[in-house]
């Protein structure tokens, strides 16, 4: 079943988004080569932990940390530790906090130091697949519309889409339905309706779309070696179109 949210309910998401969005913005003044992952998480639970919230992430399904943290070619669901940023690095960072019964989720891609012209324009694809997706959220489009505008762009960019992973609903649970895959066929899937909320999480390789699961069970990354980006945002559908919670 996919949730319809009243007014208060959607103010209590858009509550939870402006949490993880700050946080974002508080590890983007952090990001430098030489800093560990586990610096970077131990600030955001902080931070999070001071907004009267809890980190979204940490213990959900046994996570054990607050953040994702994916470097290069590592996709999603990276852990934090002791490994240290390094220049020219992709860094991806997803967030979730938990606040009056309802979850917030972000995720950004972000350049450490001087980062190639290669791994610039994925980051720059991959937020716009993202944009572009947010774009077709209204009343009577379908779900799939939504994973073929992010398609569309990553594909014409000559980088493909991630297939294992999926954008969600989100509410009181972080993952609800209806999962939103990043590839699809325009008119087809559920229909979007006025209070639905998503998730939307473009997941962009560089290269090839095949992905494994490192051996720690948890961190994702390209069969390639090749990078990754990652963008996503938690939107609700209003009757003109979706507005973003996170940001």
């Amino acid at each position: 079943m996919i949730n319809i949210r009243s007014t208060e309910e959607v103010e209590k998401l858009y509550k939870a988004g402006q949490i993880v969005k700050e946080t974002l913005q508080m590890v983007e003044a952090l990001i430098a080569p030489g800093i560990s992952t586990i610096e970077i998480d131990r600030k955001a639970e902080e931070f999070i932990l001071s907004k009267g919230a809890m980190p979204g992430f940490k213990g959900l399904y046994g996570f054990p940390a607050t953040l994702c943290v994916s470097i290069d070619d590592e996709v999603v669901h990276g852990m934090p530790s002791e490994r240290r940023l390094k220049e020219g690095e992709i860094f991806s960072v997803d967030v979730g906090s938990y606040i009056d019964g309802y979850y917030g989720d972000h995720a950004k891609s972000f350049a450490v130091g001087q980062i190639d012209e290669g791994r610039k324009r994925l980051i720059d694809v991959t937020r716009q697949c993202l944009i572009d997706a947010i774009k077709v959220v209204k009343p009577g489009n379908r779900i799939g519309d939504i994973g073929f505008a992010v398609q569309k762009r990553a594909e014409e960019n000559g980088y493909s889409v991630v297939r294992e992973l999926v954008g969600h609903g989100i509410g009181e649970k972080l993952h609800e339905e209806p999962q939103i895959p990043n590839f699809g066929t325009p008119n087809t899937g559920p229909i979007i309706k006025e209070g639905m909320c998503f998730a939307i999480e473009p997941m962009i390789n560089l290269g090839g779309a095949d992905v494994f699961t490192k051996k720690d069970g948890w961190t994702v990354c390209t069969k390639d070696g090749l990078p990754s980006a990652h963008f996503e945002h938690s939107i609700t559908v209003t009757k003109n179109g979706a507005k973003i919670l996170t940001q």
